[in-house]
């Protein structure tokens, strides 16, 4: 007999879904995707470029309606795959109208899916473009926390806006770092994993000012609906949990998540 999962929950205040990636989904048609974004009350979703492959199909997506975005970037997985051609459509695209980071970029040594060294300076010729263009970065980094300090702290005088360490899994020095330089930290359906207290303590941590929701789907879809593709509109069950962790009345993480997801992204509106 299978157990009734619980409904996604609807709050009044809404959300940005800070990380997806919406090329990626594959259980539904993208327009039933974003009905149900939308039917749970997500103001905003941004939709994250990976490699010299998906930069045009993000930008695509991010004009289909007025409420998506995108970024230009590439991981590190694919660090290989960069050209000055891929760094000079990065370039030409970072500052168009619905694109607001510069991202995913970063160091990935639990896969090494890439030279580490390649890796670095991929990492550091992005940051250059958001340095040079004044966009906030959206950073992965996995196992390569002693690296990923020392690139960031390269950069500490030119990035005027700094952006997020998304999917935080990292440890406490590279936290205190970043919260301590002005990053945001990006959770998602990580927190409500049993065996993912480390994620949780860090969620403490952080002050709720610079946290962001994310769903990272299809990925790391959150409990109760483990086991199904991960999708923007499971993020409420991410914003339950973070309210949960620290003890924080879920209004006041709805409020300053929101808040802090527009002062990374969209700061010429004017969020508070």
């Amino acid at each position: 007999m299978s157990r009734k999962r619980r409904e996604i929950p609807v709050f009044d205040q809404p959300l940005i879904e800070t990380h997806c990636h919406l090329d990626y989904l594959k259980d539904r048609p993208l327009e039933e995707t974003l009905e149900k974004v939308r039917s749970v009350n997500i103001e905003r979703v941004i939709t994250i470029a990976v490699s010299p492959d998906n930069l045009a199909q993000v930008r695509a997506l991010s004009q289909l309606q007025p409420w998506l975005y995108g970024t230009q970037g590439v991981h590190p997985h694919e660090a290989e795959a960069y050209s000055d051609a891929c760094e000079a459509e990065i370039r030409e695209h970072a500052t168009d109208d619905k694109i607001v980071a510069v991202g995913e970029i970063g160091l990935d040594y639990f896969y090494d899916n890439a030279d580490r060294e390649v890796q670095r300076q991929v990492f550091r010729r992005q940051l250059q473009i958001a340095a040079d263009l004044g966009k906030p970065v959206v950073i992965h980094s996995r196992e390569a926390d002693e690296d990923t300090i020392a690139i960031l702290s390269e950069f500490e005088d030119t990035l005027e806006r700094r952006g997020v360490i998304h999917s935080f899994t990292s440890g406490p020095g590279l936290a205190r770092y970043a919260l301590d330089q002005g990053w945001c930290l990006g959770f998602n359906g990580i927190t409500t994993f049993n065996k993912a207290e480390n994620v949780r303590d860090i969620v403490r941590m952080a002050p709720v000012e610079q946290i962001l929701l994310e769903t990272d789907s299809p990925f790391l879809t959150p409990v109760p609906y483990r086991g199904r593709e991960n999708a923007p509109f499971y993020l409420p069950f991410v914003a339950e949990k973070i309210a949960e962790v620290k003890e924080l009345p879920l209004e006041q993480v709805l409020s300053a998540t929101w808040q802090a997801s527009m002062r990374t992204f969209f700061p010429e509106e004017g969020a508070h």
